[in-house]
């Protein structure tokens, strides 16, 4: 599959998580096999105005290319100017956030509310893609209700304005992450432009993928909140597309992801921080094997990298 001028080895990629998908979680599911990873939201007016928290977020490494970073805001001069600035960082592709239907994004005209303007979003579409040489991907959502017609109007607009690939989220603005994935908006899509589309919405497990693929004709799929407890999803998937059985589940490589994980978050955020964090994902890596809700009890307390190796370390050999 190709992304404008990238080629991807294969056909998975991460979707960008708030919170979740940055560096450290990046090298993860890369080294899983992932195709195509995806920074976290970024706020495009952070960028242009020098925010230290927001510029960290563009931190990348070799070894996670090719990487999209994701954007939001509505104002098309500024969306322009953090554009170039990700572009000089060593970002691969751009992908702008026509999906985020959080209240205090949607209020300020960003995210989802775009897909409610489309003068606004050809002056958005066609001001970044005049700025930047690199790829510009989008990332949509239904629309406001279940007919599809935003989204087949978004779409339409992106590739006159230049766009590479869509990525489209076949839920509503209103459903959040509730309900039903209505697959068929992707298949619409899909038919309705000659650019890439990529699939994304209730992939659960690997079989879901093909699934997908099959129903809607996509050229590939994202995963969002699956990949977070099992990262191993990318590798998984990889094995069905290339005609494998799906491996047996790896206990031992899950644990030995946890502590990866947790090294990583260590370095690049600092002891304190990282353990803050940690006390809640940690957990993501245990759901459904035994005796996990003690594990994530025990690591709510953690405050430290020993610490928390210790209580992985003793919970994988009560496991074998």
């Amino acid at each position: 599959m190709k992304i404008g001028n990238i080629i991807l080895e294969g056909k998975t990629i991460m979707a960008p998580l708030a919170g979740i998908t940055n560096l450290p979680f990046r090298l993860i599911v890369k080294e899983e096999g992932c195709s195509l990873v995806c920074s976290e939201m970024i706020s495009s007016n952070g960028l242009v105005h020098k925010s230290a928290r927001t510029e960290r977020m563009l931190e990348s490494d070799l070894t996670e290319k090719p990487l999209s970073v994701q954007i939001f805001g509505n104002d098309p001069s500024i969306m322009s100017e953090a554009a170039v600035i990700i572009e000089n960082s060593g970002a691969d592709i751009i992908d702008i956030n026509f999906g985020c239907s959080v209240r205090k994004i949607v209020k300020t005209g960003s995210g989802a509310a775009l897909m409610k303007d489309n003068k606004k979003t050809e002056a958005l579409l066609l001001s970044i893609r005049k700025s930047i040489q690199i790829p510009l991907t989008i990332k949509i959502r239904t629309g406001w209700d279940n007919s599809g017609y935003q989204a087949l109007d978004i779409s339409n607009i992106a590739e006159a304005c230049g766009v590479d690939a869509i990525t489209v989220h076949p839920r509503t603005a209103v459903q959040g992450f509730s309900g039903k994935a209505d697959w068929n908006i992707i298949k619409a899509v899909k038919n309705h432009v000659s650019i890439p589309v990529i699939g994304n919405g209730d992939i659960n497990e690997p079989a879901d993928a093909l699934k997908m693929i099959g129903e809607t004709g996509c050229d590939a799929v994202m995963i969002g909140r699956a990949a977070i407890s099992n990262p191993t999803i990318f590798s998984d998937i990889n094995a069905l597309l290339d005609g494998r059985p799906v491996p047996e589940p790896d206990l031992a490589r899950r644990f030995d992801l946890m502590v990866r994980y947790l090294e990583d978050s260590v370095k690049y955020l600092g002891e304190e921080l990282a353990c803050k964090m940690m006390r809640s994902r940690l957990g993501w890596f245990v759901k459904g094997l035994p005796g996990c809700s003690h594990f994530r009890e025990a690591i709510k307390q953690i405050t430290d990298e020993e610490t928390a190796k210790k209580l992985i370390y003793d919970y994988k050999k009560k496991i074998f």
